[in-house]
């Protein structure tokens, strides 16, 4: 009989496995084989009842200096990790949309709230319903803290490496988005590998542009405080019901005193362990378990073609993919495939773009002038905002006097648990093209 775990993975293989041929590694003729990462979020109703809500496959992200040119349709990000929760993210929306639209039908994982549950601080007018429960599948160890010993493992030559001072750091000292380098700037990737509990950098060729996106394993940590839920989608859906249960890796990913370390109550996050902050916001960690299968396109897999045999050379796909059961996209450098980088064409619907726009039409459904002016980033009389020409801004949408919760949560989180955070700014100042009718209630 397979564990609750293998369940888990099984049912993300599954769903990738019924995927287009093209979302997947290609085959090469000269024998080498490509690999990428998985990973996926399941929706549970009970140990029997899984769904697979969404997943992403994925291994790069943007070069910072590239970010301000995203203007909301260039994902920073396409690891499978952040894919897995931006597309979870759509996959929401999607039900928040057909719900409203099936005139209040019965949904499987989300109902409306009741007027009891909502006020002037807490507007969001849906909810994860109760007794799901909701676990992330991943086929590597998240990048970061809770890989740094099979990181070390790998080396041929384990001498520490020298901590380089912020002055030394280029990425970081010479940032014009910071006024002053951090004293302990987020460390590269795998780089300096004796250093553990930190806060890192995503991993890279040591010849790759520099980037300030953080690793997953620190984004994940972080989402232990804010839910799975993204801005947009945060006004929409309460998040007390969003958190993940459980982190399944396989058996040979898994370092438990890695993931104790990185994620637990008894590590890193000791800081905010047990903290609550209203609105629906607190420290929820999940469990780190693992399962005995592994995803067929892995570094380790011996099911594809040749794979296993001795000296084949692996190769990273530069394919990623996401898919939920309303959309699946192919993306190369983290817009669709087939179209250039910066073409608004090329946005995805996980874009920042499109992810704010889709919500933005649920708060049309829905109605209220409250919940659409903050969809919107149109909150009078929030000062935080203050800059009129930052109205309607994506950055006026996060600064929304209905989100200082969510801020103060983050700042809680990355000054106390996660020191050493550095915002991968620059991407925040685009507006929708496209207007929708305000509805009153």
């Amino acid at each position: 009989m397979s564990s609750f775990e293998d369940s888990i993975a099984a049912t993300v293989h599954r769903a990738f496995d019924a995927l287009p041929t093209r979302c997947k590694p290609r085959p090469r003729p000269d024998g080498t084989r490509e690999w990428v990462p998985l990973s996926g979020i399941v929706l549970a109703r009970g140990r029997e009842d899984l769904t697979c809500a969404s997943l992403g496959t994925g291994m790069a992200c943007l070069p910072q200096k590239k970010v301000s040119l995203a203007n909301g349709g260039v994902l920073h990000d396409w690891h499978a990790e952040v894919l897995a929760i931006r597309s979870f993210n759509r996959f929401m929306i999607q039900e928040c949309l057909d719900l409203i639209r099936s005139g209040h039908r019965a949904s499987k994982f989300l109902r409306h709230r009741a007027d009891e549950e909502i006020s002037t601080e807490s507007i969001q007018p849906f909810t994860v319903k109760e007794g799901t429960s909701i676990h992330m599948y991943c086929s590597e160890a998240p990048c970061g803290d809770a890989s740094m010993e099979l990181t070390m493992a790998a080396q041929d030559d384990p001498t520490p490496w020298a901590t380089p001072s912020s002055a030394s750091t280029p990425s970081l000292a010479t940032s014009p988005l910071l006024s002053t380098p951090p004293s302990n700037p987020p460390l590269h990737g795998r780089g300096y590998f004796s250093h553990l509990g930190i806060v890192r950098r995503k991993p890279s060729r040591p010849d790759a542009p520099p980037t300030f996106s953080k690793s997953c394993t620190d984004k994940l940590a972080l989402r232990q405080c804010t839910s799975l839920l993204l801005s947009p989608t945060s006004l929409l859906i309460s998040p007390e019901n969003v958190y993940l249960d459980t982190l399944i890796l396989p058996e040979s990913q898994f370092v438990p005193k890695a993931c104790e370390r990185a994620f637990s109550a008894t590590g890193r996050m000791k800081p905010v362990a047990d903290r609550r902050w209203g609105d629906g916001y607190r420290f929820a960690p999940f469990d780190v378990r693992s399962t005995s299968l592994e995803f067929a396109y892995s570094r380790r897999s011996k099911e594809i073609g040749s794979a296993g045999r001795a000296g084949q050379t692996l190769i990273p796909s530069n394919i990623s993919t996401f898919s939920t059961s309303h959309h699946t996209e192919v993306l190369i450098n983290g817009v669709l495939q087939g179209r250039k980088q910066f073409d608004p064409r090329g946005a995805s619907q996980i874009s920042r773009r499109n992810l704010w726009r889709a919500a933005v039409e649920v708060g049309v459904l829905v109605g209220g002038v409250a919940l659409q002016s903050a969809l919107r980033g149109h909150m009078e009389g929030d000062g935080e905002v203050g800059d009129p020409r930052k109205e309607g801004t994506y950055a006026a949408l996060k600064k929304g006097s209905l989100m200082m919760g969510r801020r103060e949560v983050k700042r809680d989180v990355r000054g106390e648990a996660l020191s050493g955070w550095v915002e991968n700014g620059g991407d925040e100042g685009f507006v929708l093209e496209e207007d929708l009718e305000v509805r009153g209630d």
